[in-house]
């Protein structure tokens, strides 16, 4: 299949398949005489697991690792695992600062009069040398 059949298949983009080829995410796809890609079923199956990796967040270089774990029979499921954890433990960060990011911003929403007058907690608060939220 040619490379808008594989992004229809694998709901990748075009663009997004040939930069992953370009960095050596997938293997280079054949071609044609005329010089097409043509994609196959473990080039599709690769992209879907790229998809899938990028939907739960992973990084580039993680989803490199596990494919290689994956494309590897005599691969152990504790490498696995250990990449998996790594990721929720970063998640966790993220949301940690998403929240104090959001509960900073809710407390200094509530101090302003959101009224005509010119002072506002949010502009003094975002004007300060080292916000409190974001140290």
């Amino acid at each position: 299949m040619n490379i808008g059949q594989a992004a229809g298949e694998t709901g990748v983009s075009a663009k997004m398949i040939r930069y992953y080829e370009s960095i050596g995410l997938i293997r280079e796809s054949a071609r044609t005489g005329a010089g097409y890609r043509i994609y196959g079923a473990d080039e599709l199956d690769a992209l879907r697991f790229i998809k899938r990796a990028r939907t739960l967040g992973f990084s580039l270089d993680q989803i490199r690792e596990l494919l290689s774990l994956w494309q590897n029979d005599a691969r152990a499921s504790a490498d696995v695992k250990a990449i998996a954890l790594a990721h929720v433990a970063e998640l966790n960060t993220r949301i940690a600062e998403l929240s104090a990011m959001r509960d900073t911003l809710s407390q200094l929403a509530e101090s302003c009069h959101g009224d005509a007058r010119p002072d506002c907690p949010i502009l003094q608060n975002l004007g300060l040398p080292k916000a409190p939220c974001c140290s």
